[in-house]
């Protein structure tokens, strides 16, 4: 929820030094559903397992961070709608993706609820993804001086990637995700991460790609030729015929996939920057 005049918080402007750590609170609600069995609550048999285990989450987050080099900003990203404004340029984006599991779907609006109640801010925006917000907000940051760790272990986030200012930080793992990371898992360095993924796709976000082309190749050719578009100019010099045939035939598709899968660092944040300064748990607000 965007803060109002009246509930925004008077602290510094972030700057220089400053640390901001962003949750991807989907990735967080998901991990927590299937993480625990069915729990119900006692007075009304509402679902609330989900609710639960999102709670404990956050709060071993939060006691860790206390207990480490603690951030200066902090907020939990979620998903308003599935519409956004990719959905409006190629309807067929994550058209094959299940509604979420029923007796989930009550649990949303109390897991905002128990976040506000951990004095974490719960950022959102209809018509962009909360990976968007988190791109926007970390651009922003990057450019003050600060530094920046995502909590998720999302890959479709490691395009973010810059050593010594945004990083990534999986919790389940308790591993951090730098560049090296980033190259182990899509073969090239982050900011080539968009061009692996136009060429590769994606089934389950419904992201065409180039057919007959997987993370393995698309990081040989984008290693090779530097750029998507560069690869496409030059698809012609390819030896193998099938690659070379696919690429010239399906360029178009791969400049779609690059649209869809490329983050929008300057999306509008309902929140600016410097209201995201933490606070303390509201204990007795926790508690009710």
């Amino acid at each position: 929820m965007a803060k109002t005049a009246a509930t925004a918080k008077s602290a510094p402007p972030f700057g220089k030094g400053d640390h901001l750590y962003l949750i991807d609170a989907s990735g967080y609600i998901f991990r927590a559903y299937h993480a625990l069995p069915p729990l119900t609550r006692k007075s009304d048999g509402l679902p609330v397992g989900a609710v639960s285990g999102y709670a404990n989450m956050l709060h071993k987050l939060l006691r860790e961070l206390r207990g480490g080099e603690r951030p200066t900003h902090l907020a939990a990203v979620f998903d308003q709608s599935e519409k956004t404004f990719r959905s409006e340029f190629y309807p067929d984006y994550k058209a094959h993706r299940p509604p979420p599991p029923e007796d989930l779907i009550p649990q949303f609006a109390l897991i905002r609820d128990a976040t506000k109640a951990f004095n974490v801010d719960c950022v959102e925006l209809g018509g962009y993804e909360a990976d968007d917000l988190i791109a926007a907000y970390a651009e922003q940051a990057r450019e003050r001086g600060g530094r920046v760790t995502i909590v998720s272990s999302d890959k479709d986030l490691m395009q973010l990637v810059e050593d010594g200012k945004i990083e990534l930080y999986d919790t389940m793992k308790g591993k951090r995700i730098a560049s090296p990371e980033v190259f182990e898992k899509f073969g090239v360095t982050p900011d080539k991460v968009i061009d692996v993924q136009s060429l590769a796709g994606d089934s389950v976000d419904n992201i065409p790609g180039v057919p007959g082309i997987g993370i393995k190749t698309a990081a040989e050719l984008i290693n090779t030729y530097g750029d998507l578009e560069t690869l496409l100019a030059r698809a012609g010099e390819i030896k193998q015929n099938k690659r070379r045939e696919n690429l010239i035939e399906h360029a178009e598709k791969a400049r779609i996939s690059k649209r869809l899968v490329t983050l929008d660092r300057a999306a509008p944040v309902p929140v600016t920057l410097d209201d995201l300064s933490v606070e303390e748990i509201d204990a007795p607000k926790l508690i009710g």
